[in-house]
């Protein structure tokens, strides 16, 4: 994923997002949005979780592996951006499928101020072979007490637009010509309606290069769709993983 394009990115979905805001009287048979609702995986057939083809994953060789994503999913539900990072030991075969039907899966969009909004999302894909048979889990959080688990909680997802001030991550100068990818660990606390109230770095790599000071920027004056646990918003103690990656 090119990050540097996040900007321009951002600037897109806000315009993209404005017919939205205009006062429209819903009819007696249109429920009302919710306040706010987190970008959903879906059941549907083009959803993530049906168009991965795990009976080809058996057949290429994959075993029990494990890869966490991130992407912008738009107020359509489309995929804007996405990456892979994280893999267990011998997960590529299951990257390379996830990589191949992220860009066409359909999520159910996120809603904030009841209104569909563009939003950052983090999940991990969990295979595995049972009895000779696949097994795929999709979870919508990179919480490892959470995956192992297998808990229903969704990750705080940062928006685009309103009244948070996201656009992404930005590649920050690190005072040298070599452009390496930097790894950031953020823990933060978000509140049950989606305000951010604590962000600290928790690590960064390579150290002394502003990834980290970068990290924090980029995510201090975020406003948040809240975590979901259960199906309900909750408060949300977090570590959330920001990759920078050189721009072509």
């Amino acid at each position: 994923m090119r990050l540097g394009a996040f900007c321009l990115v951002g600037l897109l979905l806000i315009v993209g997002v404005a017919p939205s805001q205009t006062t429209k009287t819903a009819s007696p048979a249109t429920p009302a949005l919710p306040m706010y609702r987190p970008a959903l995986l879906a059941t549907a057939p083009d959803s993530l979780v049906n168009r991965i083809d795990t009976a080809d994953l058996i057949k290429k060789g994959q075993k029990d592996a494990a890869i966490m994503f991130s992407c912008i999913v738009a107020p359509t539900g489309d995929i804007l951006l996405s990456e892979t990072y994280r893999g267990t030991p011998e997960s590529k075969l299951l990257e390379q499928e996830l990589v191949k039907r992220l860009s066409k899966a359909k999520f159910i969009p996120a809603i904030y101020n009841h209104k569909p909004v563009p939003v950052f999302f983090y999940g991990t894909a969990v295979f595995s072979v049972v009895n000779g048979k696949p097994r795929l889990r999709i979870f919508s959080n990179q919480q490892l007490d959470e995956l192992k688990k297998e808990n229903d909680f969704i990750d705080p997802q940062p928006y685009f637009g309103e009244d948070s001030k996201f656009t992404g991550p930005h590649y920050p100068d690190t005072g040298t010509s070599v452009r390496v990818t930097g790894v950031v660990e953020l823990a933060l606390n978000v509140d049950a309606t989606g305000n951010l109230t604590n962000i600290q770095l928790v690590s960064e790599s390579p150290p002394l290069l502003g990834f980290g000071d970068a990290a924090i920027s980029d995510f201090k004056g975020a406003k948040f769709i809240p975590a979901f646990r259960n199906g309900q918003p909750v408060e949300g103690k977090v570590t959330l993983r920001v990759y920078y990656k050189p721009s072509d």
